[in-house]
């Protein structure tokens, strides 16, 4: 069986729900199935190491998670218009498998949350893209082909799955945010499932 990696960050629920969509997605393709994980938080001042196992949800990354899977799926919730500070800190420390190539030629995509209609998801996205292509990974986006994405009231963009939380802090996607972060889990597997060919 090939394995996706879907890894991310959330804080709140709301990416990690979309996780959740698009590892679903991930799983309508045939002979493909998502690996899901999680960063590590990160603070100012750090006292102890983190636990290799958090207290609920995914189990932390590891390299190997990189080198193991044909593909990668990136959360990141939205902080001012760019990934959260754990998603770069996480990024910031691959120097070894950016200098071995361990992602070159893995397709990849990527997706976020955010409190308002417009706080920054197309430019997150944007953003987590950058360093992806630094390690040679194949971008996949949501073609305009996918219904839902010229529907959609809320989240969802063409360069990846998005949820709006709203001022209540709302972690459930709603019905075509969903579709879209499926759609995206079901073409990033089936470009995998191409590559693997």
């Amino acid at each position: 069986m090939t394995e996706i990696l879907v890894l991310y960050y959330s804080r709140g629920g709301s990416v990690a729900r979309l996780a959740r969509q698009i590892a679903r997605g991930i799983g309508e393709v045939e002979g493909v199935s998502a690996r899901i994980r999680t960063v590590p938080p990160v603070a100012a001042v750090t006292q102890t190491a983190a636990p290799p196992v958090p207290d609920d949800g995914a189990p932390y990354v590891e390299a190997r998670d990189l080198v193991e899977c044909a593909g990668i799926a990136l959360g990141s919730p939205t902080r001012f218009g760019n990934m959260a500070a754990p998603v770069k800190h996480w990024f910031d420390g691959l120097g070894a498998e950016w200098a071995s190539g361990t992602l070159v030629d893995k397709p990849a995509a990527v997706f976020t949350s955010t409190a308002t209609m417009h706080g920054g998801q197309e430019s997150t996205l944007l953003t987590m893209m950058v360093p992806l292509l630094h390690h040679g990974c194949v971008l996949v986006g949501i073609p305009y082909t996918e219904p839902a994405l010229t529907s959609t009231r809320s989240g969802g963009t063409p360069y990846g799955a998005s949820h709006v939380a709203g001022s209540s802090d709302d972690p459930q996607p709603t019905d075509e945010e969903a579709q879209l972060a499926r759609a995206l889990g079901r073409r990033l597997a089936t470009l995998v499932a191409k590559v693997a060919a």
